[in-house]
């Protein structure tokens, strides 16, 4: 293993640059905004064949390599809206090999200290790393690694979050000073991000003040880009569409370029501009998108044009919510609690990309999360999702492994889930009932509902994880634990069922009206139950989903939700529980189209990027275009036109039974290890199946 020596600026001479605020979710956010730049030059005479590097930072990294950028970070550790007064006990290295063919190696590296943003954590002070064992041309070897030899300076241009003012000039460069080892990362399992500039560049007059736009052809994650030839200034808003967007002021002082370390989320830049000199000057005001890097897109085509808009541009977001962890959106910037995106976009992403490797990543930092909280997330119902996310990863990556690493984490989960069931049989003492869904109902958000508005919800959660983790410790080989859950699962169904099941009507209600028992006081999450019997969607949704109830029954719950026999309405997000069990209760033909119509018009109107919701959950909410939680349509519909089922993990087997569900054509792409499963369909033909020989397929 290479060495891992960290540096930073002299403590010495910036006594108060040191520490910082563990994240951005506290109220306090002590530590001052503080960027240090770090360089370093070898020669060593020789070329060198291969470098192989290793380098982290706390907390945002920017990586130059012989004058090029090479690579961005740091890894996230990943983290809930829980316990960010303390540090992650998780931190990680990115690996990078190159080939430089020469023999000087020039490193440069800028580095933010303290966090900006929800997804980025800090151990709670300021350091960078890196190490590299370089392979030269003769066969020889050598080791580099930060120490005090490498100089380091304040760039004090970098006055706040999101301005930068070069009339503020870079301190002299200093030896750096190696600092306690407090990171002790691990090497993350993922690339490092790739990213494109799109830019454009302005001729200027003295004194000149111009408005300009640059626009995107879509909605991009990333960063704001500027370069100057002479004294400069640029305010630039980046915003999705028609909203506020957000800001980034850049004044140059002269010659000088400026990247950012804040994410935005931009479908256009508009910048005012100015020249500040009274000779003429030219300004590039440009946006770097980054991303998790794709190497294999598969596409989804049929008869219906506006279908396949909606399957772009979900593929498209989802892209870009991929970034060293996933995102709810690059515009919120949501932790990595927010599993229930996050499961939807795993299975998005085994449709459209197959590389598994940053949902694998996610569940195993999601298992820390629990782990560090004795079993507990904030969002309840979300902790219970990872159990599938856990599962339906292993059965696209065949990693036992990850079931091994993730068990002690599970066991914690459901203990900590046994101990909220009330003699009842149902949960009764959680510490809340979020998350359902992003509406409101009379008035009360569904985003942490009452008891009356999420008791039955929680319940179906807990009664799918059940299965779930049954499955997890059968593959494991422990019988007696997979036993266990599924006897306190058949517990749980009679408890749902004779409580929670209106007979008369025929569908679920959203929870008992009974007080929530447990002393919330100081948990603002738990809100006062309330006197109403609530008959919705949800309910009924997750009941079909998880198979609380028998095939007749969910075929009839699925008949009175299409049919609006039962009330309320569902957002993106509960769109895809709904496709699910539309799909396992073997009515894909009747109500796939149906529902995955409602995805045309919001696309129509913006296909840029993905939007939040279909229905605002207040008057006053700006939805945001750069949402990939509802972009279920890019795994459901090519799973419901080719009959999709895993049947061994990891491809080894899978059956198929496609139907063109009344389109007329249809081609589908499914990205596996071996290579592409490819299904054509046509009105009156045959399907026309290929397949790699690793892959057995079966059809229906």
């Amino acid at each position: 293993m290479l060495c891992e020596k960290w540096i930073w600026l002299s403590e010495r001479e910036y006594p108060d640059r040191q520490f910082c605020c563990y994240s951005d979710l506290t109220e306090e956010k002590s530590g001052l905004f503080t960027v240090a730049e770090f360089k370093k030059e070898y020669n060593f005479g020789k070329k060198i064949a291969k470098a192989s590097l290793r380098f982290s930072a706390d907390t945002a990294l920017q990586l130059f390599i012989n004058g090029e950028i090479r690579a961005t970070g740091a890894v996230s550790p990943g983290g809930d809206f829980l316990s960010n007064d303390r540090a992650r006990s998780n931190f990680y290295s990115s690996e990078l090999t190159l080939e430089p063919d020469c023999d000087e190696l020039s490193f440069f590296a800028r580095v933010r200290m303290k966090p900006d943003r929800g997804f980025e954590f800090s151990v709670g002070r300021g350091g960078f790393m890196l190490s590299g064992e370089l392979t030269f041309a003769d066969g020889s070897k050598e080791i580099i690694c930060t120490d005090s030899s490498w100089l380091v300076r304040l760039n004090g241009a970098y006055a706040a979050s999101r301005r930068f003012d070069s009339f503020f000039a870079a301190d002299e460069y200093n030896f750096a000073q190696e600092i306690d080892n407090i990171w002790h990362t691990k090497t993350a399992p993922i690339p490092v991000m790739t990213e494109q500039k799109h830019s454009r560049v302005y001729t200027l007059s003295p004194d000149e003040k111009r408005n300009v736009i640059l626009e995107l052809d879509k909605i991009y994650a990333g960063y704001v880009y500027a370069k100057s030839s002479g004294k400069t200034e640029a305010e630039i808003i980046c915003r999705e569409k028609d909203e506020q967007g957000s800001k980034e002021s850049v004044r140059f002082a002269g010659a000088d370029e400026y990247r950012g370390f804040y994410m935005h989320s931009a479908g256009e830049l508009l910048a005012e501009i100015a020249n500040l000199s009274d000779e003429e000057c030219e300004i590039e005001i440009g946006f770097i998108s980054t991303c998790y890097p794709v190497e294999k897109e598969a596409v989804t085509l049929t008869s219906d044009e506006a279908l396949n808009q909606v399957l772009d541009t979900c593929r498209h977001t989802l892209k870009y919510c991929r970034q060293t962890l996933h995102l709810d959106s690059p515009k919120h910037c949501e932790p990595l609690a927010c599993t229930g995106d996050y499961y939807i976009e795993t299975l998005m992403t085994a449709f459209s990309f197959g590389d598994m490797r940053l949902a694998a990543f996610d569940v195993i930092r999601t298992a820390e999360l629990i782990r560090n909280n004795h079993g507990r997330m904030f969002h309840t119902t979300y902790s219970l999702i990872w159990v599938r996310m856990l599962l339906d990863v292993y059965k696209f990556t065949g990693d036992k492994k990850l079931l091994e690493e993730c068990e002690d984490a599970l066991v914690m989960l459901l203990n900590r889930f046994a101990g909220y069931v009330g003699e009842n049989g149902l949960i009764e003492t959680p510490p809340d009932f979020m998350f359902v869904d992003w509406i409101y109902i009379d008035g009360i958000s569904m985003h942490h509902p009452p008891k009356a508005l999420g008791q039955t919800c929680l319940n179906l959660y807990y009664f799918g994880a059940l299965g779930f983790a049954a499955e997890v410790y059968s593959v494991l080989g422990e019988s007696a634990m997979a036993e266990d859950c599924l006897a306190k699962r058949e517990v749980l169904r009679t408890a749902i069922n004779s409580q929670l099941f209106d007979s008369e009507k025929g569908l679920y209600f959203e929870g008992l009206n009974t007080p929530s028992e447990g002393d919330f006081s100081d948990w603002k999450w738990m809100v006062e139950n309330v006197d109403k019997r609530y008959y919705l969607k949800q309910s009924n949704i997750l009941a079909a989903y998880v198979g609380v109830c028998d095939k007749a029954t969910a075929r009839e719950l699925l008949r009175k939700i299409m049919s609006d026999e039962c009330p309320g309405d569902y957002q993106p997000y509960f769109a895809h529980y709904l496709l699910e069990a539309i799909y396992s209760n073997g009515m894909r033909d009747e109500y796939t189209l149906k529902v995955i119509e409602r995805w045309k018009a919001p696309v129509a109107e913006c296909p840029k990027g993905l939007v939040e919701g279909f229905i605002a959950p207040e008057p006053t909410y700006s939805f945001d275009h750069s949402h990939a939680w509802g972009g279920t349509p890019l795994w459901s519909l090519p799973k419901a036109l080719i009959g999709f089922e895993m049947v061994r993990p990891a491809f080894e087997e899978i059956s198929l039974s496609p139907s063109l569900m009344g389109l007329d054509y249809a081609k589908v792409e499914l990205p596996t290890p071996y290579g592409d499963v490819t299904v054509q369909l046509s009105e009156g033909k045959e399907p026309i199946i290929t397949h790699p020989s690793e892959v057995t397929v079966r059809i229906k």
